[in-house]
């Protein structure tokens, strides 16, 4: 992380040298409206396609399955039981 931190300002440091200005850069209209495309580009994927599949991993497998087993078995622990793991049925269901 903190390399990172040393290479943005090294980079920064660079571009200064250089005489590119990094505020008027990024306030010209071309970058705003360029900006304002992208963002308006990925809330349409978000809303659209990755908001539906997303929601489901959140809230039906990693709440339900993994969250909820991992409050039990840090209760069983701090209880002095062992650790549970769940029997969770993978399979699929045969419907028809």
């Amino acid at each position: 992380m903190i390399r990172w931190i040393i290479f943005i300002i090294i980079g920064i440091a660079i571009l200064s040298y250089f005489g590119f200005n990094i505020q008027a850069f990024v306030e010209s209209d071309m970058v705003q409206q360029n900006f304002s495309y992208v963002l308006g580009g990925a809330k349409y994927l978000w809303n659209n396609h990755l908001a539906g599949p997303a929601r489901y991993l959140w809230y039906d497998v990693f709440s339900k399955l993994i969250w909820g087993s991992f409050i039990e078995n840090m209760n069983r622990i701090k209880e002095g039981k062992g650790m549970q793991i769940p029997n969770i049925d993978f399979s699929p269901k045969n419907e028809g």
